[in-house]
């Protein structure tokens, strides 16, 4: 089952336990219908899994729709986990509360601060 524009890729993979959506691109108020559709075209199991690395855009229109998706997969007895979400989306996740009310696994360990060059500039150099 697969869902393709210009500026989303929606794929999904059945398991016997679990079904497993990646989602690349944008969600927006122009694709969250195509969004919508594969989160509801997905056939029941215990576990809805979201794997959110490839999107880079998360709109308010995909937050609730996120949020129904929760709703409805909950009411069936099963979970909604979002996985990897990208960092842009993880900000939105955490605007919204969106973390709060569903769970979020980090599979991809951020990059620590410590390990990033830093780039010391004086006063001197600013002023040349």
């Amino acid at each position: 089952m697969e869902e393709h524009s210009d500026r989303l890729d929606v794929q999904v993979s059945v398991g016997d336990q679990m079904v497993l959506v990646r989602v690349a691109g944008e969600v927006d108020i122009a694709t969250v219908a195509a969004f919508r559709s594969a989160l509801w075209s997905a056939p029941a199991r215990p576990v809805l899994q979201l794997e959110l690395s490839g999107l880079r855009l998360l709109s308010a229109a995909g937050v609730r729709t996120l949020l129904a998706a929760h709703l409805r997969v909950r009411a069936c007895g099963g979970e909604l986990v979002l996985v990897d979400p990208s960092p842009v989306v993880a900000r939105v996740l955490r605007v919204s509360g969106l973390h709060r009310v569903m769970p979020i696994l980090e599979l991809t360990p951020p990059i620590e601060a410590a390990r990033r060059p830093v780039v010391a500039t004086t006063d001197l150099q600013l002023a040349a």
